[in-house]
């Protein structure tokens, strides 16, 4: 006989990526506030967010779609007004639909109980990842060989980046021009340099962009950098190194950072 589940279900749709929130109705409800104030600062104020956080939960959603949910325009405090996408406004409404699906099963596994506790895993659907810096991008190029193989990867029109990865690992998951993955980038392995004068070393990957935001502590400082088609990198560094890159608000920079230190991960 079912067992019944005494209470409410609450049903929660979310994603996870390095201990941080991507994509969850708080967020969600950013965006449609965005969306209908066409101004982050006034969105950040309406939902809860401070203005930083509020920053970094649309980047991270940013970062995980082929083309940006969030963009912004010149002029106004803080950089101007803002505005959701058309990839935006479907992330909204596939969200929303979702949500309301989950929520009528749980109601439904509220009344009428479950045959077997393990059958809750199937609604489990979050994705950790254990990094910050997770980049939605699509195969372009592998190149084999006997150990190792090269991976192209198009974050956006304009940016590629490389990774290596074996054979075993290429075949389990199941990589091929064409298709979708994320690509996962520690914000510790991401070194920076001054834009005209990159320096030299093994690392392939080298993305021009400027820097939107800097956060100091006593020892370290963490560096967001827009580098286009509506993506951002994390790097945290030194605030040693980061006063040497010259890593200040409207700079330009390299982000630098090994093919090794690139993960995929596939569905």
């Amino acid at each position: 006989m079912a067992r019944t589940l005494l209470g409410e279900i609450d049903s929660l749709l979310a994603w996870r990526a390095g201990g941080r929130l991507l994509v969850g109705r708080e967020r969600i409800a950013l965006l449609e506030a965005v969306m209908e104030h066409k101004s982050i600062t006034k969105a950040a104020e309406i939902t809860g967010f401070s203005y930083k956080t509020a920053w970094d939960a649309v980047n991270a959603i940013n970062n995980l779609l082929p083309r940006p949910a969030f963009v912004t325009r010149t002029g106004g405090s803080h950089g101007g007004g803002a505005e959701v996408t058309d990839e935006g406004r479907r992330l909204i409404l596939t969200f929303r639909h979702l949500e309301e699906k989950l929520g009528r099963i749980s109601t439904a596994i509220a009344a009428e109980g479950l045959e077997h506790d393990q059958d809750l895993l199937f609604w489990g659907i979050g994705l950790k990842l254990s990094v910050r810096n997770s980049l939605f991008c699509k195969i372009v190029k592998i190149t084999r060989a006997p150990i190792n193989i090269e991976v192209k990867l198009e974050v956006s029109p304009a940016l590629m980046i490389t990774t290596v990865v074996t054979n075993a690992s290429m075949n389990e998951l199941g990589l091929a021009p064409g298709r979708w993955c994320i690509a996962m980038v520690n914000a510790s392995s991401v070194m920076l340099a001054q834009n005209d004068a990159a320096p030299r070393m093994s690392a392939r990957n080298k993305i021009a962009g400027t820097v939107v935001r800097r956060t100091d502590d006593g020892a370290d400082s963490e560096i967001t950098i827009d580098i286009g088609g509506g993506k951002t990198i994390t790097a945290v560094v030194t605030r040693g190194g980061a006063d040497e890159a010259g890593a200040t608000p409207g700079a330009q920079v390299l982000a630098i950072f090994k093919t090794s230190h690139v993960i995929l991960a596939t569905d």
